[in-house]
């Protein structure tokens, strides 16, 4: 009996999923360890994210949405059911994913983690003076907030040199905005008014003309134009312009945001300077403080102060304040404030957020699934990011993790190594096992494991110097650096060191031209794919009409060659409400996205959408032609030869999108370009072809600028710039210029620390 009992527990404690073909998975079948930590490697493109979340995560949650009622359901992210035979043994997922936390004006880390409500708590029980309960520090409570800003902390102002251009008249469109422009019906309340001459300069202008066309308010016109409204009084263009777009009840900011950031800047608050409270709360203090001083402190900073609060009837909140805000520090997160708002976050800043409100969680036998959790970490801080995940799965849980970075695989009592490249060429398991067993195995990720880092022995020398002088934005103290060009400089230092302030915050102001090379989203529609991108598409459907003797505008699934069904999308949406909307292939065209007309033409035997179903890799055998050649070449080079040229775009991963923005730069020569942690998202393998690429760019004439925290990265720079030396007001200072063997024995740079360990035997 006792042995059937260990068989029934040992078979629960595994996750079992049987034939997963999901993407490009190739009827996986694979067992996961319960309440352990198994870390998924391979290269990108591999199959790692569709076994994890697009099969895995997917149907805990669809499985936990369909406990719900319909009402609810309907309220819920919707899941398909992912290809696969069987998955048993599935706990509840958390998906704690590198997405942007977002959020408006009034998220900030305080209120997005609970610590500001527990600072609430605290100031309402043991404040002085005493004002109510802590719905009153609140700034989103009409009894709380700052009514000036409204509880904001900053205030709308409207740029006049932006708005109006005074050398021109009203019937030239003096007044710079869409609904104000000649002819539009605000417009009308200025040039019907019989106030002004429609014809005169405003630069011309008396004083008492400025003064009326800008801030009058209720004046009764005496002779208007035909066309003013009888009953309608006069009002100045600042106040409708207020009215119109920036009270909490307009509806038109939404229509016009773009419009309205060009002509709208925001200025801190002057009645709460940026408090966002009243001055009755404001008032209330502990210990010399109030709630908004606390909240503006950095995380480490507010640790100490909160651990001075020695009243006895605060100790249960005290202590729960502390607890959450030793999580923020111990996740390198100590250089934050509660008051930073959660839409200024890096995705590595957000994930990070997310895994502190984990933390204090009492849940056990959850399924915690990160998507590389060590993106944006300096070396210095992966070992916390290790010690929570260790936290989280000693506490009874089971922790999947998604990871390129050696350090965090190195924790694992599981891998599973998918491969053995990307694509159609990956999608299978290629090794399964503890971290040892890895290294040694002849895997890809096993063979670049264990390789041992190389300090760059020949370096360039640079031919002339970028100059940035006394740069003082957010934590800079005044710093003056020259970036060498015609050489490949790495920025590195701590996360919150400032780094992305003076590459992507100062840099441009300096030198406008410098193009950023991230992995943010590419322009475009769900039409858009590799080959309408990069400019393929045009030069193909010129072949095609050429072929053919017909028009080019045939062969687009935008214009009148698409399915008329799919309206060339090649699939069709049927929305059922409460339940998954259904994704089916067109019947019509069968999701070849054109009219059989245009499938019959041909080109080398094939059809347009025969074509677009080529990968890049097989592109280039069926193309003679040069200018296709070479795009495609350039795809290759960067590592996408599996993608197809028809793959929509917004498919792509944050590290694809990047080096396909790479490919159509590679040829180009002559350019500043900044690469934001370039290696995000990259197997150890495409981080050396990466290096190869960024080498080529250089050696093309270009400046490069690096900002990572990639060791190998940093090995091969032939110039580095280390600041720190900490995050936040500890950061800021430039601690190290100069060559890499040179920031190895660098004793003030945490970067020199582990460089100097990485660079002999892991």
């Amino acid at each position: 009996m006792t042995n059937k009992k260990s068989e029934l527990e040992n078979r629960h404690d595994i996750i079992h999923v049987v034939g997963a073909r999901e993407n490009n998975l190739k009827n996986v079948t694979v067992s996961i360890p319960k309440k352990q930590i198994t870390v998924f490697t391979g290269v990108s493109g591999s199959g790692k994210s569709s076994l994890v979340f697009d099969t895995i995560a997917a149907e805990s949650q669809r499985q936990l949405n369909e406990t719900f009622t319909s009402f609810i359901r309907h309220r819920l992210p919707h899941y398909g059911q992912p290809n696969v035979d069987s998955l048993e043994n599935l706990s509840v997922a958390i998906v704690v994913n590198q997405k942007r936390l977002g959020g408006n004006a009034r998220s900030t880390v305080g209120t997005i983690t609970d610590i500001y409500s527990l600072l609430r708590l605290l100031y309402s029980r043991i404040g002085k003076p005493f004002v109510d309960y802590s719905n009153v520090f609140s700034f989103n409570d009409p009894h709380g907030m700052c009514m000036k800003c409204e509880g904001l902390g900053s205030v709308a102002t409207i740029n006049l040199d932006r708005l109006i251009d005074k050398s021109r008249s009203l019937n030239e469109g003096a007044i710079q905005f869409p609904t104000f422009k000649p002819g539009e019906w605000r417009w009308k309340r200025y040039a019907f008014s019989g106030l002004f001459d429609n014809d005169k300069k405003l630069g011309e202008y008396t004083d008492d003309e400025w003064d009326t066309l800008l801030y009058k308010m209720d004046v009764k016109l005496k002779h208007p134009s035909l066309g003013w409204p009888k009953t309608s009084k006069y009002e100045g263009v600042i106040p409708r312009f207020e009215r119109s777009f920036l009270t909490k009840e307009s509806t038109e900011a939404t229509r016009y945001k773009e419009a309205l950031e060009h002509v709208v800047m925001r200025s801190i608050c002057p009645s709460c300077k940026g408090a966002r409270l009243n001055q009755q709360v404001l008032n209330c203090k502990i210990n010399g403080r109030n709630i908004a001083d606390c909240t503006a402190l950095q995380v480490n900073d507010l640790i100490e102060v909160i651990r001075k609060i020695n009243k006895p009837t605060a100790a249960t909140m005290v202590s729960a304040i502390i607890e959450r805000l030793e999580h923020l520090n111990s996740i390198g997160l100590g250089y934050l404030s509660l008051n930073r708002q959660t839409s200024t976050l890096s995705g590595g800043e957000s994930q990070r957020v997310k895994i502190v409100r984990h933390l204090g969680s009492s849940l056990t036998d959850i399924m915690y699934i990160f998507d590389e959790p060590s993106i944006g970490l300096h070396p210095h801080d992966v070992h916390r990011l290790n010690t929570l995940i260790q936290h989280l799965r000693d506490k009874g849980n089971t922790v999947l993790v998604v990871e390129h970075d050696p350090d965090v695989i190195s924790i694992a009592d599981h891998v599973i190594d998918m491969g053995p490249e990307a694509g159609v060429k990956g999608g299978q398991v290629v090794y399964k096992g503890d971290f040892a067993g890895l290294v040694t195995s002849n895997t890809l990720t096993g063979k670049y494991l264990s390789r041992q880092i190389h300090l760059k022995t020949k370096l360039r020398q640079s031919n002339g110097s970028l100059v940035i002088k006394h740069a003082s934005l957010h934590n800079l103290k005044d710093v003056s650096v020259n970036i060498p060009q015609g050489v490949m400089t790495v920025v590195t230092g701590v996360a919150g060191s400032g780094k992305s302030t003076l590459i992507n915050g100062v840099l441009p102001q300096h030198y406008p031209e410098a193009i950023f090379i991230d992995q943010g989203a590419i322009r475009g529609s769900k039409r858009s794919n590799p080959a309408t991108y990069t400019g393929m598409l045009d030069l193909i459907r010129d072949l095609f009409a050429q072929a053919n003797s017909v028009s080019p505008s045939l062969f687009s699934f935008n214009s009148h060659g698409a399915c008329p069904e799919c309206k060339g999308l090649g699939i069709t949406y049927t929305d059922l409400a409460f339940m998954e909307p259904i994704i089916n292939t067109c019947e019509v065209c069968q999701g070849r996205r054109f009219t059989d007309e245009v499938l019959g033409y041909t080109l080398r035997g094939k059809n347009i959408s025969e074509v677009l179903e080529l990968s890049v890799a097989d592109a280039i055998r069926f193309f003679q032609e040069k200018m296709l050649q070479s795009i495609l070449k350039r795809l290759s080079d960067v590592g996408l030869d599996y993608i197809t040229l028809g793959q929509p775009l917004n498919t792509l991963s944050g590290g694809e999108r990047q080096r396909i923005k790479l490919a159509t730069e590679l040829e180009n020569s002559g350019q500043i370009y900044v690469f934001d942690e370039p290696t995000t998202g990259l197997h150890m393998s495409d981080v050396e072809r990466l290096i190869g690429l960024m080498n080529r760019l250089v050696d093309n004439g270009s400046t490069l600028i690096v900002i990572d925290h990639n060791l190998n990265v940093i090995s091969q720079a032939d110039w580095i710039i280390d600041l720190g030396p900490g995050a936040g007001h500890d950061g800021g200072r430039v601690i190290f210029e100069g060559y890499p063997a040179e920031l190895v024995n660098n004793q003030s740079s945490v970067t020199g620390l582990y460089l100097k360990q990485h660079t002999y035997l892991r």
